[in-house]
């Protein structure tokens, strides 16, 4: 199985995880299209839509980076469109747009609880739902959210119950999916890392150089994202899985690769949030 000539279409992506899953895909031949924000460099964070359609373009893949904004309906429907337009259909869809904001319920600003609201459950559903129509029409149709298992220990809904419900809120979007266009053969699953990732949502939110140091490479990721995504939609579907786990199951053994610090042993690395 290969993602030759498949098109994925992606919210987000300039960065990080998003633009490593995206880079994975390019290497088969994908044709890759972005829904993004970033027209325009941030001073903080590096990339924008079009740095990231050149990276793509530069392994082998094919770019289309749309500016716009996943809670924008006319920019969804645009995106769904144009994808369709460009590439002749559209096989997967990548909800990786998320906005993190760990405070506690108290101390959660009203418009950062509706921002994460926006982009992470509604911009899942929205996107996803456009795509149904052209999805239906593609021989191996997936749905990818990145979402975590929904994990109802007290120890995480209270953590920061706010970034809880909109983590879950895609999960459980993402989950209804599944059920829904199961007769269609939509598969809908949702991916989450065993430990921290390295990217600038660590550096900056999670704990900085030493949650980095202790986290493995977005690549993991991106290798897990592909694994899914070539499985047959009609077998592997309405799954809460974990990145580990699915490259586990298909022989690999050895995830020292993925260290972000070369050499760090496994049971040093950060472990993510919502796993017990």
């Amino acid at each position: 199985m290969s993602l030759a000539g498949k098109t994925i279409l992606m919210s987000g992506g300039s960065r990080g995880i998003g633009l490593a899953i995206a880079l994975r895909a390019a290497a088969d031949g994908a044709n890759i299209a972005m829904l993004a924000k970033t027209d325009s460099p941030h001073p903080k964070l590096e990339g924008t839509v079009h740095t990231a359609a050149e990276a793509i373009r530069a392994v082998g893949g094919q770019a289309l980076p749309i500016v716009g904004d996943v809670r924008d309906d006319d920019d969804i429907t645009g995106a769904v469109l144009k994808t369709e337009g460009e590439f002749g259909g559209i096989d997967i869809v990548i909800n990786n747009a998320s906005v993190i904001d760990l405070s506690r319920s108290t101390d959660l600003a009203a418009k950062k609880y509706d921002l994460m609201q926006d982009v992470n459950v509604r911009g899942t559903f929205m996107l996803s739902r456009a795509a149904v129509p052209v999805l239906r029409e593609a021989s191996n149709p997936h749905i990818l959210s990145l979402s975590p298992p929904l994990n109802i220990s007290p120890k995480w809904l209270g953590a920061h119950t706010g970034y809880t419900l909109a983590k879950y809120g895609m999960t459980m979007a993402t989950l209804g999916l599944a059920a829904e266009f199961a007769a269609d053969g939509i598969a809908a699953n949702t991916l989450w890392p065993r430990t921290t990732i390295a990217t600038a949502a660590v550096q900056n939110l999670l704990g900085g150089d030493k949650v980095m140091a202790a986290s493995r490479t977005p690549e993991v990721y991106a290798d897990a994202a592909y694994a899914v995504l070539i499985k047959p939609s009609r077998e592997y579907t309405g799954q809460t899985l974990i990145v580990e786990d699915v490259l586990e199951a298909d022989g690999v053994t050895d995830f020292s690769k993925y260290a972000a610090v070369p050499g760090t042993p496994d049971d040093r690395l950060f472990p993510d949030i919502f796993l017990d």
